[in-house]
């Protein structure tokens, strides 16, 4: 399966947030749409960065008192790691086991087009394993017809 495929069969919603906006805002986006990640979007769209939860609770440890000032852009990661749509989701898992993230942008060209989780990709490989599972035990007890 492709990254395009797990893409469609979700809510491709993408939600995102500002650079300048603060940690206290990425906060209430996180808790408000139920996500673990935002891309951080210039006003054309262009992905700068990502912050996560881990990130969010990294600057509050060191800086609670500040968040309510304390932008997204310096708590942000700027390295970020990206899948496109053409990407079979068993490279895609294997690339977020090894950079120990959970939230992948996936961008076409200079256009996100989405963002996956880990999570998506397991619900989707147990999805696809239930169906086999079915499929061979119909098999094997004769109740698949050719």
């Amino acid at each position: 399966m492709k990254v395009k495929d797990l893409l469609k069969a979700k809510d491709n919603i993408v939600i995102t947030i500002g650079p300048n906006e603060t940690v206290q805002t990425a906060m209430r986006k996180l808790v408000e749409h139920n996500i673990g990640a935002l891309p951080v979007c210039d006003a054309k769209g262009t992905i700068l960065g990502i912050v996560s939860e881990r990130d969010l609770l990294k600057e509050c440890s060191q800086r609670s008192s500040a968040l309510g000032s304390t932008r997204v852009k310096d708590v942000m990661t700027k390295n970020v790691i990206i899948g496109v749509p053409e990407d079979d989701l068993d490279y895609v898992m294997s690339i977020m086991t090894q950079k120990h993230i959970r939230h992948l942008p996936i961008m076409a060209g200079a256009k996100l087009e989405g963002i996956i989780s880990i999570r998506d990709i397991i619900e989707t490989e147990l999805e696809e394993s239930k169906a086999q599972v079915r499929f061979l035990n119909d098999y094997v007890s004769g109740g698949y017809l050719e």
